[in-house]
């Protein structure tokens, strides 16, 4: 106990937290959603802090373009390959052994929502596309869990605390018309900018776990470090008709997923969008991160990692090189972003 005392007494000393505000925070399950860039920080933050039990979940493995700001990782994980999930609890544990760090490799999805989301009391976005904070959007408000949301790139940073009956949702906010075609691999980041919506979501998350409701900001922050400015949105009345936290509808937990296919001994995943792709648009996105070759008919683009991604004009997308649909999935997510 006398240990526990030294490590956090700097964060008790804080009078808002103290020493009942530790140990509420000790007594906390929180589950992060996505280990890279957003997720690093986070996950590093909850287990310093002294959460109780940090639950990790990630599909990936760290690469070389990982380490510019996903903290967590070093040179040698990349060299070994290691899941983000795996190489992140090695960390972790190092860091603070009385916190039990709890890492899944696995994409969230429809399917392992529910498991993925037992017996946790917060839930922190860590993810990299809208697809899966709406999948997490949904999934909280239903089960009445708090919902903290982040996303960075480029410059430029966005960060909220949603609860349910409380606050409105992600979705009063963010139509899923918005949220396509810019991400980290497409346009950058730099990672102070990361770092910053991570401590935003931490400092929120910390003062609902140890129950100081009064404190809690209740808006959305959105920021641009470059351009010098910020502006936040207050939580006032939720969106008329919202079909999350309105209707109770939860889209997300019922929607079609994109069709993917492996095309048999072609080494190719084909994934069917429900939206379809201007070229001229996408050549242009693209042409700036891989190679790209377009035609009339179709996008060619040679990646860096050494697959290759054939973008059709009704939406119908292959990844070559693979047979691997978490792969594929993620290879996916990284180039077009939703």
């Amino acid at each position: 106990m006398e240990q526990a005392y030294e490590r956090y007494s700097r964060q008790m000393l804080f009078k808002p937290i103290g020493e009942e505000g530790q140990k509420k925070l000790n007594e906390q399950t929180v589950l992060v959603v996505g280990v890279g860039a957003l997720g690093t920080v986070l996950a590093n933050h909850l287990v310093r802090a002294g959460v109780g039990r940090v639950r990790i979940v990630d599909r990936d493995y760290v690469e070389q373009s990982n380490l510019q700001r996903q903290m967590l990782f070093d040179e040698e994980d990349v060299k070994n390959h290691l899941p983000k999930a795996i190489a992140a609890k090695e960390k972790l544990s190092k860091i603070n052994s009385d916190v039990e760090v709890e890492a899944l490799v696995a994409n969230a999805s429809i399917e392992n929502i529910d498991s993925l989301m037992e017996e946790v009391d917060l839930v922190l976005d860590g993810t990299d596309n809208f697809k899966t904070r709406f999948l997490l959007n949904d999934s909280c408000f239903k089960n009445g869990i708090p919902f903290a949301y982040g996303g960075a790139v480029s410059a430029r940073g966005m960060s909220a605390l949603f609860i349910p009956s409380q606050t409105p949702c992600l979705r009063c906010f963010i139509d899923n018309g918005e949220t396509q075609g810019q991400t980290c691999d497409t346009i950058g980041v730099i990672s102070p900018v990361v770092d910053i919506v991570a401590s935003y979501q931490v400092v929120e998350v910390m003062k609902f776990l140890i129950g100081d409701l009064k404190a809690l900001r209740n808006t959305l922050r959105t920021f641009d470090l470059w351009g010098n400015h910020q502006y936040d949105m207050k939580m006032a009345k939720p969106k008329e008709g919202c079909p999350t936290c309105q209707k109770a509808e939860y889209p997300a937990l019922h929607a079609s997923e994109d069709d993917i296919t492996t095309l048999c001994g072609r080494e190719t995943v084909q994934i069917q969008r429900q939206s379809k792709m201007n070229l001229t648009e996408w050549a242009e996105r693209l042409e700036r991160v891989a190679e790209v070759k377009k035609t009339p008919f179709l996008i060619r683009v040679q990646l860096v990692e050494g697959e290759r991604i054939v973008i059709f004009p009704d939406g119908r997308i292959l990844i070559q090189g693979t047979e691997d649909l978490t792969r594929a999935k993620s290879l996916y997510s990284k180039y077009i972003g939703d």
